[in-house]
């Protein structure tokens, strides 16, 4: 089975002054080997591609380790700071990523429930606000509440990343209404980040007019990681075309297709 990436559109999505052709962003773990990891990004098409910090091997010369496996002229790394549960442990890994290699963007995670892996609040504003007055561009995984969005924004985030559902649920999109909202309120980018589960979960994600979705999960323990890529790429652009398009309004009583005025008489 030969598997293409998907092709881009031509309408950038810009975070924190940088353009990325690809509205999908991929995660990197999960996979059953370094081999389905490269081939499941590539034939998505993602351009952004994240790495958490804290487990894995920053030695870039390890062929065991997956930065071996990633290559900065081809994949846009964006270390995260995921299973800090507090905020000095995310600036600490932050920095330390930064230190490693990486770029001034950051994908910033603070847990604050290990049952349910939904954020900290408290402790995601407080990394937040010390992390761009340290020059960073913080992209913050966040719930989909409005108001610590906009708290977020306020303190210089480049990027707010509300939840779709639950952390690998694979529940999809459970409150459009939330994400339109923040969306709506928000002048920087939103990108959805977990809860997405297949093709069908990015496309109507998309649909609500959001900036760019983020995944891991979704892709890596799908039963064809390489296949569920490409769809996952395609999804999100179909996703984007539509929102763009604009929707046929909903009725609540059907309405012919073809007209029904100067119709043959039978």
């Amino acid at each position: 089975m030969t598997v293409t990436a998907p092709t881009q559109s031509t309408e950038s999505m810009v975070i924190g002054g940088r353009s990325f052709r690809s509205r999908l962003m991929v995660g990197t773990g999960k996979y059953a080997d370094n081999e389905t990891m490269l081939a499941a990004l590539k034939a998505s098409g993602a351009e952004v591609v994240t790495v958490a910090v804290r487990r894995v091997d920053l030695n870039r010369t390890n062929e065991e380790g997956i930065l071996h496996h990633l290559d900065p002229e081809e994949f846009f790394l964006l270390a995260n700071t995921a299973g800090c549960y507090t905020a000095e442990d995310a600036i600490r890994y932050a920095r330390l990523g930064r230190e490693a290699g990486f770029n001034n963007f950051i994908k910033l995670e603070v847990i604050g429930d290990s049952e349910t892996l939904l954020p900290n609040v408290v402790g995601l504003t407080d990394a937040a606000r010390e992390l761009v007055s340290d020059g960073f561009q913080v992209m913050a995984y966040t719930n989909d509440d409005l108001v610590t969005a906009l708290r977020l924004e306020d303190v210089g985030c480049a990027a707010v990343m509300p939840l779709a559902s639950p952390i690998g649920s694979g529940l999809g999109l459970i409150n459009p209404y939330n994400i339109r909202t923040i969306k709506s309120r928000l002048r920087v980018p939103v990108v959805v980040d977990a809860g997405v589960g297949t093709a069908s979960d990015a496309c109507l994600t998309m649909e609500q007019g959001v900036d760019g979705i983020l995944m891991n999960t979704a892709i890596a323990q799908a039963s064809n990681p390489v296949a569920m890529g490409s769809a996952m790429g395609r999804a999100v652009e179909a996703g984007r075309e539509a929102y763009l398009a604009g929707r046929m309004p909903r009725r609540e009583v059907a309405v012919p297709s073809s007209p029904t005025s100067s119709m043959l008489d039978g």
